[in-house]
């Protein structure tokens, strides 16, 4: 049994895309696997997380699913969980969240789970993402992107993982957009030099953008990357 968190540099970044597809991979090597939003906002109706997931899973909507285990808490604010949580008169209660986990795992040899937002977004007032990661062992994969900003946000988030002490299973480079081969090549060296200096393992999943309508010729770029490490 076991169960890692995919979480990123902010929000709108594909983390339910990275989601669905870890679990899609673990999936077609023969594992039962399900995956876990513990905290939706904006939801109306069924988390459309999940959703995604399932779709990319080629899975159903499955008795987890309906059972709310894999997302426990689904608020129809669009905010961060701790506001949209008071607006509905409730609060996110950790041990829940715990034991949504435990009945997954019961059923399933892996869990993937989506954080919601950033590393540091606040499930209640005491208590961050990360930290609740950080408390229950959790490895986490980290999404970033070319787009600007990303090199900032994902130099705190590293600084943030390795000061929690918690373990970073990998990073993965969301290509989609259009975004300068420059800044492409750019952030993508800063990223390995940052996983270095933390005292990470330099390695970076590159998730390409697959848009029929994407211009950029990935080919020759992706050579590129290559060529840069």
């Amino acid at each position: 049994m076991a169960k890692i968190a995919v979480c990123a540099i902010d929000t709108d970044i594909g983390k339910s895309v990275v989601t669905g597809l870890l679990a899609r991979f673990l999936k077609t090597g023969g594992a039962t696997v399900t995956t876990m939003k513990p905290v939706q906002t904006g939801c109306l109706g069924k988390p459309e997380d999940i959703l995604m997931h399932r779709r990319i899973m080629e899975s159903d909507w499955d008795q987890w699913d309906e059972q709310g285990l894999t997302c426990p808490y689904c608020f129809p604010f669009p905010g961060s969980p701790h506001l949209a949580a008071r607006l509905a008169d409730t609060a996110i209660d950790p041990q829940r969240l715990d034991r949504a986990m435990e009945e997954l795992q019961a059923h399933h040899r892996w869990l993937v789970v989506e954080g919601a937002g950033g590393l540091l977004v606040p499930l209640g007032e005491e208590l961050t993402w990360l930290e609740y990661l950080r408390g229950r062992r959790i490895p986490v994969i980290l999404v970033t992107s070319p787009r600007l900003g990303s090199i900032n946000h994902t130099q705190l988030s590293l600084e943030a993982i390795r000061a929690r002490g918690v373990h970073l299973a990998g990073l993965v480079y969301n290509l989609h957009g259009d975004h300068p081969k420059e800044i492409v090549l750019d952030s993508l060296r800063v990223f390995r030099r940052a996983l270095g200096q933390y005292g990470f393992p330099e390695k970076v999943i590159l998730l390409p953008d697959t848009r029929e309508s994407q211009s950029t010729n990935w080919g020759p770029l992706l050579e590129d990357i290559e060529g840069e490490g």
